[in-house]
């Protein structure tokens, strides 16, 4: 993942959660410093952590139609939450629903960024003729 793509979803995974902080009382973060450090802790439980989570729980998530999904992001942003001074959750429910808020608020935000496409790479195809006798006509 280039810089700016890497740097582009920091920073909006610190806005969500930075609005989550502001409209959940469950969730808090003392300063700005803790916002950006919890928002790069909150990225390396959702890449590393949070995968092998979903593995262990896959019984219980297909079991449940899905709603353990829930569960596991509550699980994953309460750990982001534990790693992080200065960034504190106050009960397994406002995990629940500061890491569905973080979801919406990222979702949100994401929506109006616009996608660099990738360049186009040119194919080179050539016509292969056949060897050996032409195929039979009916």
């Amino acid at each position: 993942m280039p810089l700016k793509q890497f740097l582009v979803h920091w920073a909006t995974t610190a806005v969500a959660l930075g609005v989550t902080a502001w409209v959940l009382p469950g969730v808090r973060i003392s300063s700005l410093v803790a916002l950006l450090v919890a928002a790069l802790a909150l990225g390396f439980v959702n890449a590393v952590i949070k995968p092998l989570l979903l593995l262990l729980t896959l019984p219980f998530t297909v079991l449940t139609l899905g709603l353990f999904y829930f569960v596991v992001n509550g699980l994953s942003f309460a750990f982001a939450a534990w790693l992080v001074p200065g960034f504190g959750v106050r009960s397994f429910w406002s995990a629940i629903l500061g890491a569905l808020l973080v979801g919406v608020v990222s979702w949100f935000i994401g929506s109006f960024r616009q996608v660099e496409p990738e360049p186009r790479r040119r194919v080179d195809v050539r016509r292969i003729k056949r060897v050996g006798p032409p195929p039979p006509q009916d």
